[in-house]
């Protein structure tokens, strides 16, 4: 029996367990009862209830596990590893003063990126729940965990478009000569004699943007964000077959998706290895990577610059999103989550750096082939990956191959961070509903209809105008909610459930904690209740002054002021979720606005029984429900007497 707030009701059977065993004292070696008779003496009556008023017992599903460390590890490497890694951190990393924004990069890496890669890990794992019903720990911030189900949802919801464009440049990649290429027939008048256009800007369009812009987005054919145009079925099939490929991989949780890392994780590394080497050997290589790391440091003293290194840690590491919370509660109790945030944080940001070299020393070779600087080759985004980058590639011996290698590898790099972000979706929902979580039909089921809606709801990125929608959900779903987010997240562990509080759980949770952890724990901690939230306050201050003064824009179309106040309205409608539920969960309380307040903040009593995953050690963590009663012990003349006993008999 539980109150609405859900902790344990004074005349729950839980509580009449947990006083019995309260009421238990030991005085010089006797059990003591409330009634004040010896236990052993005189035992009380046993009073049997009868059989049909006795509730049934719920059956607990067992949480599933990883089957092995590596997979949580490839996991979250897969997850945090993503496309941003390639397409955003080489071009950020030139613009910003070469090898320079290096500094600003580590800096924010080990005072808001790890920081909060190891409270998410820590609370996902210490709790064994989704990002919900995690909040057991301080119920006020339950609304961080609905605003995370909201980013992920428009994460989810664009994040598959790309996977299916490179779908479609896959498939491309199959024809010889590749149809982006000079090579091919149809592109003979563009690469000619230039005199192919795009009719509104006057500027001649390259082979890559043509098929760009008009074979595969169609965009040409929009006016604008109010004129989306008929989707594009050529990429209908190619989103329809991603959303089955991440139904099947994730269709029995994370035994199938754990196995699934093994490849999808490590293939992007061959495949950045193999394309390093390629591009050392090529003439202008190093004019590229010369151009990647050359330091201006000048730089360092523009806000920019810094504002730029913090969004790149932060969104490259996938933090505030729901999906390494959702993974980490998957693992062992007694995980070492302080080694794995090291190696994965690591892991992600030299790759990162390395995607540079690929990506540059090819850049350079194709500036060098056309007699330009490699600032007029090199661009961010989508437009790295899906034009400057495959017209490098076409223009290589081999061009088809290392196509084909390329896109593979992008695909590979997407799969897996969506995985991470509908992880965080499905666990969310199951650890509220467990009964799907039990029943395989139901569960599946429900993966099914999620998948689908996502294919219909991404039918409108895959319009004709579908780029214009998509730019705008890119640049809001993971702008000022998330960061908004993030912070309350911080300070909430930080100061509401208690950071001494916190640490302790992690001490907990590595049974065998050395030396070093102890120390760590104690920067992690300045972190927390001080560098972080600073330095996440710097960077929503940056975000809503770029916000204003800056238009948003795609290309030459400059985005209308309802387009833009559509777009807040999103990141408005994640972050305002902490404010309803703190307002629902303080109204399901009982007193005073402070006793509210304080009984609110305060852990469920299922926060610490129900959060270990080995069911030896229940037993073991096993905590009592508070009571708050007057409690009294009645000692009789016999005590007395067996105390005057045992006295005189150590005299």
């Amino acid at each position: 029996m539980q109150d609405q707030s859900g902790k344990a009701a004074p005349g729950s059977p839980a509580v009449s367990s947990a006083n019995t065993a309260q009421n238990l004292l030991h005085l010089n070696g006797h059990t003591v009862t409330q009634n004040g008779h010896n236990s052993t003496a005189t035992p009380a009556p046993q009073v049997e209830s009868p059989s049909p008023s006795r509730p049934p017992t719920p059956t607990v599903v067992p949480r599933e596990q990883w089957g092995g460390k590596y997979e949580f590890l490839l996991s979250c490497i897969g997850y945090c590893v993503g496309l941003g890694n390639v397409w955003r951190f080489p071009y950020l990393c030139y613009r910003n003063g070469g090898g320079v924004f290096l500094i600003p990069y580590f800096i924010m890496l080990f005072f808001t990126g790890v920081p909060l890669f190891l409270m998410e890990l820590s609370l996902g794992q210490y709790g064994a729940a989704g990002p919900i019903t995690v909040w057991k720990c301080c119920p006020l911030l339950k609304g961080i965990g609905i605003g995370m189900l909201c980013v992920s949802t428009l994460v989810c919801l664009y994040y598959n478009v790309i996977i299916a464009w490179t779908f479609y440049y896959l498939g491309s990649s199959f024809q010889s000569p590749l149809p982006w290429s000079c090579d091919a027939i149809a592109n003979a008048a563009l690469c000619g004699n230039g005199t192919s256009g795009n009719s509104s800007t006057g500027k001649v369009l390259s082979p890559t943007e043509h098929f760009w812009n008009e074979r595969v987005l169609g965009v040409v054919n929009s006016k604008g964000l109010h004129d989306p145009g008929p989707v594009r079925w050529p990429l209908a099939l190619c989103l329809l077959a991603g959303w089955i490929i991440i139904f099947l991989c994730m269709l029995k949780g994370i035994r199938s998706s754990g196995k699934v890392v093994y490849v999808t994780a490590t293939f992007p590394y061959f495949v950045l290895i193999v394309l390093i080497i390629r591009g050392a050997t090529l003439e202008g290589s190093l004019q590229g990577i010369t151009f990647y790391l050359t330091p201006e440091w000048s730089r360092l003293a523009n806000a920019q610059v810094w504002n730029d290194a913090a969004s790149q840690i932060f969104y490259s590491l996938g933090i505030g999103v729901g999906g390494l919370l959702s993974m980490a509660s998957y693992n062992k109790f007694d995980n070492n989550v302080i080694r794995d945030t090291l190696i994965i944080t690591t892991g992600n940001c030299s790759t990162s750096f390395f995607a540079g070299f690929a990506i540059f020393s090819i850049l350079g070779h194709m500036a060098w082939r056309k007699g330009v600087p490699v600032g007029q080759v090199a661009d961010t985004g989508p437009g790295l990956a899906f034009v400057a980058y495959p017209e490098a590639l076409a223009l290589l011996p081999g061009s088809m191959f290392w196509s084909i290698l390329f896109f593979l590898m992008l695909f590979m790099l997407g799969i897996d961070t969506l995985f991470g972000n509908m992880e965080g979706i499905t666990t969310a929902v199951l650890d509220e509903f467990p009964q799907l979580r039990g029943n395989a039909l139901h569960k599946s089921l429900f993966l099914g209809a999620l998948c689908f809606c996502f294919y219909l709801m991404g039918l409108l990125l895959i319009t004709d105008g579908g780029i214009y929608w998509f730019t705008l959900i890119d640049s809001f779903s993971t702008s000022f909610g998330l960061i908004i987010i993030t912070l309350f997240m911080c300070i909430g562990i930080s100061f509401f459930y208690g950071i001494n509080q916190f640490c302790q759980d992690i001490i907990d949770m590595i049974c065998h904690c050395p030396p070093w952890c102890t120390k760590v724990l104690l920067y992690f901690k300045a972190c927390w209740v001080f560098f972080t939230p600073f330095l996440l306050l710097f960077i929503l201050t940056y975000i809503f002054i770029e916000m204003y003064n800056t238009p948003l824009h795609y290309g030459s179309y400059v985005y209308p002021r309802w387009g833009k106040a559509l777009g807040v309205c999103m990141g408005a409608t994640c972050c305002l979720q902490i404010l309803i539920w703190a307002i629902v969960a303080i109204s399901r309380e009982t007193g005073t606005l402070k006793d509210r307040f304080q009984k609110s903040i305060r852990p469920l009593n299922s926060w610490r029984v129900n959060n270990l995953n080995s069911a030896g050690r229940v037993e073991e963590h096993m905590e009592p429900d508070r009571v708050e009663a007057p409690f009294t012990v009645t000692l009789t003349d016999m005590d007395f007497t067996a105390m005057r006993w045992e006295m005189g008999s150590q005299a």
